[in-house]
């Protein structure tokens, strides 16, 4: 019966304190015991303790951040040029760009706020858990709901969330560098400390909230959570890292740099012009010098891309990948190697037991899951009493070296579902199957001591009571159990169970168990040897692995069969088209590996190259950057191994996404460009150090991220063409007022509508596309190759940008032609007649008779051509969905946010072409029919001829492949 204790004097008690008491004592102080807290008492704890948690370190304010956006370089600019404005007297322009300003940055603020809080929401999708013991039952619950005195089982690469005193361990160690800054993992233990010259963090018995288990297992009662813990007091003096910019931010700063440069440099030049040839005097000067900065910064660009970012995260998470960066989703599609794991990742994770060698022979079992149902047939008969004994004991060493608990259908749940390892918990399926009792077995041969499984050895053992020492002549009463990697526990084996009886292990059979071995790794199955060995007289000291595993009695192989999942072949060919490479790194078998890969098309050869860890020491670095490029499965590996193959790849230059799940990925997932931890199955450390988590740990879900990834970098390119290409037709008219004396056919307040109404909101739909159909048929994209290269360029100025120019300024001609007869020669005249009318609007005084007509026909000649950039942009936003192939292919009407965006410009022009109000700000006159149908007869101009651009395209991409 658990004592009841005070809150209040739980939470007095000293860590070191309880550093010094003896394990009943931890139980009794903490009014808890083995079978946990109850219900009752963890509610009333938690009202006092409140939540398991530690406040996250507060970034800069809002205020701040909102402000940041106000002195970024291009609003810097803008600033200027509406000072210039105020200054040449025009408040209305210098208002307008201000406003301009605010909106972009208050735009800009709110993706970032909402993209911050979507990923928060994204990593809660996922939250930390703890296994515990409660009312005698053990369950996994949110680490948040942890209370002091709550019973915690601790496992390798579980992140401990609060502080603890350990009652029980087997080979633990943590990772304490969170807290101490010491990487090297430290040696735990659950008797009780009375040195004094230990600092708290040092105390041995004492696991800290932030740290992991880096191997080994325990169990440890909770002694503080939240702020009360060591990590929580400590908490204020930490300071968040500044993260280094991505790939992409660095690019964008480029571009930024890019466009700010060339249009300072254009805004200066056409000042020296205008005041050089034109004659103008100085506050005019200004004017055009603001229109020419105004009409080359995108102010939708950045936002843009920021939204572009969020959107696809949450596309991401709901094909099952979550993104713990916005910047790492671009860097997804630059991915040229993929190294992957084998279990869970490329197959199911479902564990079967199918086949079981025996020195007397090969039993085959049936049935697939979880579900114990199925039958034993030795050598082809269903009647296995022939290996009865031999068999019975192989499954009741491998349910007591197990940690998996195997659970029933219940409420929750309708099927069986296990805890743990699926390859332990196939064991314990296998043996009910036999008609054996889990927890009858474990009760009678308690547990005494495990050494758990580590990647070096490949193996793991416990040690345990034995019910009957005459069964094998032992003094003791205990016994020990290992199971692992076959070649290695067969090189500790001097004996065998044949028929009831331990006999020397001969040569014949060693060899008989070593070719079972790579017969049944040959059809992709699993294979785990198991061994025991009694442990003559007085317990070992110590328990060490040397003491234990050695002289060991193999009882036999089991052969487990996890099928790959049934969607990874395509992925893998999606991977092989798009230019991918897959690299498969397993601790598995090489035969095992081999035939997996083989199955999912990873291997195409007869003859791959498997290498092990062994082999892969043996390579010097020239030898391995040799063994990387060709097909090459690396088998038996270690961590240390993984890290390694991961460092070449990334010394050759590639681009590497990696797979892992276990404490020991953490080094190659934290050195790879993007990590990528299982969800399901990868450990808290794991998920920690990688950059991307997969939900369902499928290997097809993480070539839909870097489908993903490309297609975010194809949509900043698309909307940046977009943006860009009404540059041209805002710059023309300024060039043909300086070179041609003609009347400026687009003022300044009219780029600033088309900046705002034509440029943002269309350009966000094109930042939701989906990916381009033929995406991943291309090769990866080079990290070297910059978002303002040649060919954006070109077809952003070169093309799109002429082709609108020549429609704009078409329009503004064909008003003044056929309102007022003028003509091309006769233009400087038309301009000397509008700067006398200026002249007199700003002295105040009113036009009359034809210069009031000329004056009215001139502001209708630039309402045509702010309509011609506008009718020419709505086909620049469906030219722009796709880069290479033809819109038809995606569905013209597919994206609605774009139908949105174009129903949005239309509105606004209508309303600056006929709205009184608009018409004094944008300077605007109504237009009519004919003039209309002008216009929009060059939207298909453009769409049509971004068509044939695209045909001609592929017809010369077509026969460069053919030849």
């Amino acid at each position: 019966m658990t004592e009841q204790r005070s809150p209040i004097e739980i939470e007095q008690l000293d860590i070191r304190s309880i550093s010094g008491f003896s394990i009943p004592e931890v139980y009794l102080r903490l009014g808890t015991d083995k079978t946990g807290l109850t219900s009752e008492q963890v509610a009333e704890r938690r009202a006092i303790f409140g939540p398991n948690v530690i406040p996250e370190v507060k970034g800069p304010p809002l205020w701040r951040k909102l402000a940041s956006h106000l002195v970024q370089l291009m609003a810097l600019l803008l600033w200027a040029g509406s000072i210039m404005a105020f200054v040449a007297g025009m408040p209305e322009l210098g208002a307008a760009i201000i406003a301009v300003i605010l909106i972009n940055a208050a735009f800009s603020f709110w993706q970032e706020y909402k993209a911050e809080r979507a990923t928060q929401a994204l990593r809660r999708l996922l939250p930390a858990h703890v296994r515990v013991i409660r009312g005698g039952h053990e369950s996994s619950i949110l680490a948040q709901d942890l209370v002091p005195g709550d019973v915690m089982l601790l496992a390798e690469g579980d992140n401990i969330p609060a502080d603890g005193r350990l009652v029980a361990e087997f080979e633990l160690r943590t990772n304490n560098a969170t807290l101490t800054g010491e990487s090297l993992p430290v040696r735990k233990t659950a008797e009780a400390v009375f040195r004094k010259d230990l600092a708290v963090t040092e105390l041995p018995n004492i696991v800290f909230a932030g740290t992991s288990v880096a191997s080994g297992n325990g169990t440890a009662v909770v002694i503080a959570t939240g702020m009360h813990s060591q990590f929580g007091r400590i908490a204020d003096l930490t300071q968040s890292v500044e993260e280094e910019p991505s790939p992409l931010q660095k690019e964008l700063r480029r571009v930024t740099t890019i466009i700010t440069l060339l249009a300072v440099g254009l805004g200066a030049l056409f000042f020296a012009l205008s005041v050089a040839v034109l004659r103008l005097n100085t506050l005019d000067s200004f004017l055009f010098a603001i229109g020419i900065i105004v009409a080359n910064v995108p102010e939708g660009l950045l936002p843009t891309v920021t939204l572009s970012l969020a959107l696809s995260v949450q596309r991401m998470a709901e094909r099952h990948a979550l993104i713990k960066r916005l910047s790492s989703v671009e860097t997804l599609g630059c991915t040229t190697v993929i190294c992957t794991d084998k279990t869970g990742t490329l197959t199911q994770n479902e564990m079967t037991v199918r086949e079981i060698w025996l020195p007397e022979g090969q039993v085959v079992v049936t049935g697939t899951g979880y579900e114990p149902v199925g039958e034993f047939i030795f050598d082809g008969s269903s009647d296995s009493s022939v290996a009865g004994p031999s068999l019975q004991g192989l499954l009741r060493a491998a349910v007591l070296c197990s940690n998996a608990r195997l659970l029933p259908p219940g409420s929750e749940n309708l099927g069986w579902r296990v805890l743990g390892d699926p390859t332990e918990a196939a064991l314990l399926v296998a043996a009910t199957k036999a008609g054996l009792s889990i927890d009858e077995i474990r009760q009678k041969q308690p547990r005494v001591y495990e050494l758990p499984f580590d990647s070096r050895r490949k193996r793991m053992s416990v040690v345990c009571r034995v019910e009957s020492a005459s069964r094998v002549g032992s003094s003791s009463g205990l016994a020990a159990y290992v199971k692992g990697a076959p070649k290695e526990i067969l090189d500790l084996c001097t004996h065998v169970w044949i028929r009831g009886q331990r006999q020397p292990l001969s040569n014949d059979i060693h060899q008989a168990a070593l070719v079972a071995n790579d017969l049944l790794a040959q059809k992709g199955l699993r294979v785990l040897a198991v061994a025991e060995r009694i442990l003559d007289g007085r317990p070992l000291e110590g328990y060490s692995v040397e003491n234990v595993e050695r002289d060991l009695t193999l009882l036999g192989l089991v052969a487990m069969m996890d099928p790959p999942r049934p969607e990874v072949a395509e992925a893998v060919q999606r991977c092989f088209r798009a230019g991918i490479r897959v690299l498969m790194i397993t601790g598995d078998y090489g035969l095992t590996a081999e035939s997996i890969a083989r199955r999912v098309g990873i291997v195409r050869s007869a003859h791959p190259r498997i290498i092990t860890g062994a082999e892969l020491d043996a390579l010097s670095e020239r030898e391995l950057q040799t063994a990387i490029r060709e097909e090459t499965i690396f088998a038996r590996v270690a961590p240390e191994h993984k890290m390694r193959i991961v460092s070449a790849l990334k010394e050759s230059g590639e681009i590497v996404a990696v797979t892992g799940d276990g404490v020991n990925d953490a080094p190659a997932l934290k050195r790879a460009d993007i990590g990528v931890a299982m969800g399901i199955a990868g450990t808290d450390v794991a998920k920690e150090a990688a950059d991307m988590i997969l939900t369902d740990d499928n290997f097809a879900s993480i070539v839909n991220a870097i489908e993903e990834g490309r297609a975010v970098y194809a949509n900043i390119r698309k909307f940046t063409t977009y943006i860009l290409a009404s540059n041209i037709p805002e710059l023309v008219p300024f060039l043909a007022m300086v070179i041609f004396r003609i009347p400026l056919a687009l003022t300044v307040m009219q780029i600033l509508s088309v900046d705002l109404g034509t440029d943002v909101v269309p350009a966000l739909g094109l930042s939701t596309e989906l990916p381009e159909p033929g995406i991943m048929d291309r090769p990866p994209r080079s990290m070297k190759e910059h978002l303002l290269n040649p060919s954006l360029l070109m077809r952003a100025y070169g093309f799109l940008g002429i082709i609108e120019a020549l429609a704009s300024m078409a329009a503004f001609y064909f008003v003044l032609h056929r309102g007022g007869g003028w003509t091309w020669r006769t233009l400087p005249q038309l301009n000397a007649l509008i700067t006398q009318a200026r002249a007199v609007l700003a002295q105040g005084g009113t036009l009359t008779g034809q210069m009031a007509q000329d004056y009215r026909l001139y502001l209708t000649a630039t309402t045509a051509c702010l309509a011609g950039i506008i009718a020419t942009q709505v086909a620049n936003v469906f030219a722009c969905r796709t880069e290479r192939e033809s819109v038809f292919r995606i569905g013209l009407f597919t994206n609605r946010l774009v139908l949105i965006g174009i129903v949005v410009e239309l509105a606004l022009i209508i309303a600056i072409v006929y709205l009184p109000p608009l018409q004094v700000v944008f300077g605007t006159a109504p237009l009519n029919a004919a003039t209309w149908l002008f216009i929009f007869a060059w939207t298909p101009v453009l769409f049509t001829a971004e068509e044939i651009r695209k045909w001609i395209f592929r017809r010369i991409k077509f026969a460069r492949a053919k030849s």
